[in-house]
């Protein structure tokens, strides 16, 4: 190991008070992005780590080359039908982006096509390394085709800031035409006749509060909505049908939506229903009626229908169940397909129509008679809707994955109900599932509660064995099983990877998710604590690495606090480690949109005082703490850098143990880097580093 002295960041106090509070942050002035200090503090940072892992470059080089040499670099994805069009995307080897292209359709079967060979009257629609150029940094945030299929309108983010350029291309000509539009958020979407883009834009605190019509060839765009509350986002789509243009806004916990015909885009939205705190809701067309999904008194959601004429109207549908969470639904012209969550596991359920000339209520009524589900054999798996853009078809494509079974797509047919694999992404190498096994373990939380944990290893790994225990636990988002190439690199060498679903995620319901939120949140941390506990009694495990990102960074540097004993090191990626003082400064990026989520410490003295108590940044102690990589890029939008930075600057000063690294990608936003060669070698490093305090 290196014997060379880690940075020290000078301390320049700087006193907060709040609610009679006074807090001293010697590291606040790492926020100011511009000041040169700043930045050459984070230089050091990186210097100093390449030189504290430099031993490890021959195993970071070992795994890369695992990566990628058990990942079919020239690929395509499965097409899927669109009108005239069949759709599908390209990897090439040797390039960092993919290709998005389509072929004529010539009836209903998909075309046959190999990764290296071009079809006939095949056309790229948007190449992502032309696009890319020589920039270190590139990411797409929209790619939508007009209902026609004539014109493409699609973004680009050159920094990682998330603020994209918007464009449109003629693809009968190949032409870019003269409209540029800037700083637009994600998403968007066009009217039927492909005369209008909607697309949203964003405020200084980064929430998309506007949504603006662009008619193709003018220079003036129009506002068309404004939402005034802080707490709300909004976004813009089109229905399946083509129907419908559909306006959404929403907070954490509230929703409400517009609608307006899709044939008329200079017209009107409607609200289909005025937002009531509390209450979320979608909205479906279903050809003569609307579906609308929503949790008015149904905590687990329920499905319900509405008349085209009155969409405000719910008759209910599927009912409220305390076991199923609802998470969506989609609607075609002769069925529906429910995706639901179950005893933490996901699933499909199947609303066939009857085929007679019904009124669309007993339709609709007859459909859920006849519902049915979709099996699946695996004890651990993932499965979803995917690539379904047509409103009219006989087959559902699906995706589905496990700890073993890699990312595949299925057409499901519904007429004979049968499940037909088109394509499993291919894992070079000799990769056998049979080799592999996943488990689902059950830890019990310091109040009781049982907490599932999946977990997958080679058959031949022994117990107890090192463990990669993951978590994230925040928004209702699950966990849930999948697959990994990166991930064999450590199986492989005799680790069990975990997966904790804590609460504050979705695996087990809407009731799962609150019991880890507002003044619960310390139940995600306690949980994530016991499930290290757990594997450790049980035999499973007994070096644990711990890893999570962004809220799961949080999750980190809360369990290193309470427990860090309990692990060998710890991966906190793109961290929310300083939540309480972001979480008071409602200037900074999506502050007050989470105060639904983490309470508001800035006006609630009891939101201070429990935030206070669990943030990682203002919980460092003197006591020993583990190693600790901290991961973090200078443009992320979502997770400023300078959260990290000040962690494991306060670590460095005030705890023992470690050591405490930050690596500081000094040209990507949230998600890292942005070319798939430049990912691989990312997690190379992270796994290598794992590797070594997993092993030694």
């Amino acid at each position: 190991m290196s014997s060379n002295t880690p940075p020290v960041a000078k301390k320049i106090p700087t006193e907060r008070i709040h609610h009679g509070d006074t807090v001293i942050d010697e590291y606040a002035w790492l926020s100011n992005k511009e000041d040169p200090d700043t930045t050459a503090y984070l230089e050091a940072e990186n210097d100093f780590l390449k030189q504290e892992t430099a031993h490890l470059s021959e195993l970071q080089e070992q795994v890369f080359q695992e990566i990628k040499g058990r990942t079919q670099e020239t690929d395509l994805s499965v097409p899927s039908r669109k009108g005239s069009w069949w759709y599908f995307s390209r990897t090439e080897e040797g390039k960092q982006y993919g290709v998005s292209c389509r072929v004529p359709a010539n009836g209903d079967a998909p075309p046959e096509i190999t990764p290296d060979v071009r079809l006939e009257r095949e056309q790229v629609i948007l190449d992502g390394n032309e696009l890319a150029g020589d920039s270190p940094f590139f990411s797409i945030g929209t790619s939508a085709v007009t209902p026609d299929g004539t014109m493409v309108a699609y973004s680009t983010d050159y920094k990682g800031d998330e603020r994209f350029t918007l464009r449109f291309k003629n693809l009968e000509t190949g032409e870019v035409l003269s409209d540029e539009i800037k700083d637009i958020f994600y998403g968007g979407a066009w009217s039927a006749d492909g005369s209008a883009f909607f697309y949203t834009r964003v405020d200084d605190a980064w929430r998309p509060y506007q949504v603006y019509r662009h008619t193709l060839g003018t220079q003036e765009d129009v506002l068309v909505y404004e939402e005034h509350d802080e707490r709300y986002w909004v976004g813009v789509g089109l229905t399946r049908s083509e129907k419908y243009l559909v306006l959404g806004a929403g907070s954490k916990i509230t929703s409400e939506v517009r609608i307006l015909d899709a044939t008329n885009p200079a017209g009107e939205f409607q609200v289909v229903r005025p937002r009531k705190t509390g209450v979320e809701y979608g909205v479906e067309h279903a050809g003569d009626f609307f579906y609308i999904h929503h949790n008015e008194n149904a905590e687990n959601f329920e499905l319900a229908t509405a008349p085209l004429d009155a969409p405000g109207d719910w008759t209910p549908l599927i009912a409220h169940r305390e076991d199923t969470r609802l998470l969506e639904v989609d609607a075609f012209s002769d069925h529906a397909v429910v995706h639901f969550r179950r005893d933490g596991l996901t699933g499909l359920r199947v609303l066939p129509y009857p085929g007679g000339r019904e009124q669309w209520r007993e339709r609709i009524e007859a459909a859920e008679r006849n519902a049915y589900e979709i099996d699946f054999p695996e004890p651990l798996y993932d499965v979803g809707p995917a690539g379904n853009p047509e409103f009219t078809t006989r087959r559902l494509r699906l995706a589905y994955t496990s700890m073993v079974t890699p990312p595949s797509v299925y057409d499901y047919q519904l007429d004979t109900h049968e499940l037909i694999l088109l394509k499993r992404r291919p894992v070079l190498g000799g990769y056998d599932p049979a080799d592999y096994e996943q488990f689902r373990e059950w830890a019990t939380a310091e109040d009781g509660t049982k907490i599932p944990v999946s977990l997958v290893k080679r058959k031949d790994t022994g117990r107890p064995a090192p463990t990669v225990l993951y978590g994230y636990g925040s928004y209702e988002t699950s966990i849930d099983p999948s697959f990994s190439v990166p991930r064999l690199s450590l199986l492989d060498r005799g680790f069990v990877f975990a997966v904790a679903h804590v609460r504050g995620g979705g695996e087990m319901g809407r009731r799962w998710y609150e019991d880890g939120k507002l003044t619960r949140k310390r139940n995600t941390f306690t949980d994530f604590v016991a499930v290290a506990g757990h594997l450790k009694a049980t035999g499973w495990s007994e070096r644990i690495i711990a890893r999570g990102g962004s809220a799961g960074g949080l999750l980190m540097g809360a369990a290193a606090n309470l427990a860090p004993g309990e692990f060998a090191g710890v991966v906190a990626e793109v961290p929310f480690v300083d939540a309480l003082n972001t979480i008071l400064d409602p200037s900074l990026p999506l502050t007050v949109i989470e105060w639904d989520e983490w309470g508001d410490p800035l006006h609630n003295p009891d939101v201070y005082a429990y935030m206070k108590s669990y943030t990682p940044y203002e919980n460092v102690d003197g006591g020993p703490y583990p190693p600790i990589l901290a991961i973090t890029s200078l443009n992320d939008t979502r997770v400023l850098y300078h959260e990290p930075a000040k962690w494991i600057a306060r670590l460095r000063a005030s705890a023992s143990g470690g050591p405490f690294l930050l690596k500081t990608e000094m040209g990507a936003g949230h998600g890292g880097r942005s070319g798939r060669y430049d990912a691989w070698r990312e997690e190379a490093f992270a796994l290598s580093w794992i590797i070594e305090k997993g092993t030694s």
